[in-house]
């Protein structure tokens, strides 16, 4: 929904409201009083067509399925400018004579007046309806930006953490080739202890077997 639309809406509906109460006005009085209403009435009349003409260009900017909504609103309150100009010129026939007057205030501008009422009643009971449900969809598209920022939020925390992660899985592989490089030159030492003992098992042995002989030369002399 247009604001700008929403803006011209409430402003044309204060206006037709206040013509109303004018034009009631204006039917009681007499003379240069009367003119003098209606004279203020005619010129809110071409305050209400210029709203009137705003809000029709406004319509027509939007896409087209608000456009078809606003357009459709817009005839109901062209409608009702059309009653107000048909109460005003029911009004200033009333100059003719005081009986054509009275007629017209106790038949034809009563029935005018009362349905003009409803109909403006009508119009201000769609209008707050659809502002209700502006504010709704306000709401809504609040609730989805702040979904929507809550979501990126955590996109940069998964991604924080899968950059963690990554690096978490880099250490691990420099660990586990240093732990390789580790055990493998523990096996080497292992490699190199095991034949340094068999190196020492086999010096130690031709030692005792030395002396065995040198001891045995000893006492066969």
């Amino acid at each position: 929904m247009s604001e700008v639309f929403e803006g011209y809406e409430r402003q044309y509906c204060e206006l037709s409201a206040n013509l109303s109460k004018k034009c009631t006005a204006a039917g009681a009085l007499n003379g240069e009083q009367k003119k003098q209403k209606l004279s203020e009435v005619k010129a809110g009349l071409e305050d209400a067509e210029a709203m009137i003409r705003k809000m029709d260009l406004e319509a027509r900017s939007l896409q087209p399925n608000v456009k078809a909504v606003l357009l459709a609103k817009l005839r109901e309150y062209k409608s009702d400018l059309n009653n107000l100009k048909s109460e005003v010129k029911r009004i200033a026939s009333g100059n003719l004579n005081p009986s054509a007057r009275d007629e017209l205030l106790e038949s034809g501008m009563a029935d005018a007046l009362t349905a003009s009422a409803n109909q403006r009643s009508r119009l201000m009971t769609t209008t707050e309806q659809l502002n209700q449900s502006s504010d709704r969809v306000k709401d809504s598209r609040r609730t989805m930006l702040e979904t929507e920022e809550l979501g990126v939020s955590i996109l940069q925390d998964l991604h924080s953490q899968r950059q963690s992660l990554l690096h978490a899985n880099n250490t691990l592989h420099g660990v586990d080739d240093t732990i390789g490089k580790s055990k493998r030159i523990l096996t080497n030492m292992s490699k190199r202890m095991s034949r340094n003992k068999w190196i020492i098992g086999i010096i130690i042995s031709l030692l005792i077997v030395a002396i065995i002989v040198v001891l045995y030369f000893k006492l066969s002399k």
